[in-house]
C-alpha cells in the first residue's frame, strides 16, 4: 500500500453530480420572456383600428402643426404690434414738437408785429413833446391806432362790423338804446368799444348803441 495514496472512509459517501437545466426562454429581441407569457399570442389588430390610429396620429400632428403657426403668427402680430406703438409715440412727439414750434413762431410773428406800434406810440410822445398842438398829436395816436390795428390783422384778428349795421345779440352788446327814424329802427347807432373776432371765435362782442324808431303821435 502506498503512503501517499488517500485512504478511502468506507463510510463516506459521493455527492451526486446536480445537473441544472435553463429553463428561461428569450424572443428575438432578447427579452425574457416570462412564464404567463409563454404560448401567448400577439393581439392582430384589424385595419379599421389601424386606420383610426393613422388618422388619430395625422390629426394630432395637424392639431401640432396648427399650434406651431399660432405661436408664430402671434409673435409677428406682437412684433407688429410694438413697433406699431413705438411709431405712433414718435409720430406724436414730433407733431408736437411741430405744434410748439408753430406757436413760438406765432406768437414770435405776432410780437414782431407790435414793434412798429411801439415805434409809433414813441414818434407819438416824442411829437407831443415838441409840439403841443393837439392836431398833431391826435394824428399821431391815429397812426398808432393803425399800425396795431395792421398788427391784429396779420395774425387774423378782424374788427366786428357795428355802426349801420343791424343789431346782431351773437356779436353786439347793447348799452343803451336811443331813439331813430323808423328805417334805423334794430339798427347800431354808436360803437362804445370795438368787437373782435379771431377766425370763427369772438374775442368779444362790440359794445353799441341800438336805435329805436320813436313812437307816432296821434296827430301824425
Amino acid at each position: 500500500m502506498n503512503e501517499n495514496e488517500p485512504v478511502k472512509d468506507e463510510n463516506f459517501e459521493e455527492e451526486p453530480t446536480l445537473r441544472t437545466e435553463d429553463k428561461r426562454r428569450f424572443n428575438e429581441q432578447g427579452e425574457r420572456i416570462r412564464e404567463d407569457e409563454k404560448g401567448a399570442k400577439i393581439p392582430v389588430r384589424s385595419p379599421k383600428e389601424i386606420e383610426l390610429e393613422n388618422k388619430l396620429r395625422a390629426e394630432i400632428e395637424r392639431r401640432e402643426a396648427a399650434e406651431a403657426k399660432l405661436v408664430g403668427v402671434q409673435a409677428k402680430f406682437d412684433e407688429a404690434k410694438a413697433g406699431l406703438e413705438k411709431e405712433t409715440a414718435e409720430m406724436r412727439s414730433r407733431l408736437m414738437k411741430t405744434l410748439e414750434d408753430r406757436a413760438k413762431q406765432g406768437q414770435f410773428n405776432f410780437l414782431t408785429s407790435l414793434l412798429p406800434v411801439l415805434d409809433n406810440l414813441n414818434l407819438a410822445v416824442d411829437a407831443s413833446e415838441k409840439d403841443p398842438s393837439i392836431e398833431h398829436l391826435r394824428d399821431g395816436v391815429k397812426g398808432v391806432v393803425r399800425s396795431f390795428e395792421q398788427a391784429l390783422a396779420s395774425v387774423g384778428v378782424e374788427a366786428v362790423p357795428a355802426t349801420g349795421n343791424i343789431f346782431d345779440p351773437e356779436v353786439h352788446e347793447a348799452i343803451d338804446m336811443a331813439e331813430v327814424d323808423p328805417e334805423n329802427d334794430g339798427k347800431v347807432t354808436a360803437e362804445y368799444s370795438r368787437g373782435y373776432r379771431f377766425g370763427e371765435r369772438l374775442l368779444r362782442p362790440a359794445r353799441v348803441q341800438v336805435g329805436k324808431a320813436r313812437a307816432q303821435t296821434a296827430a301824425e
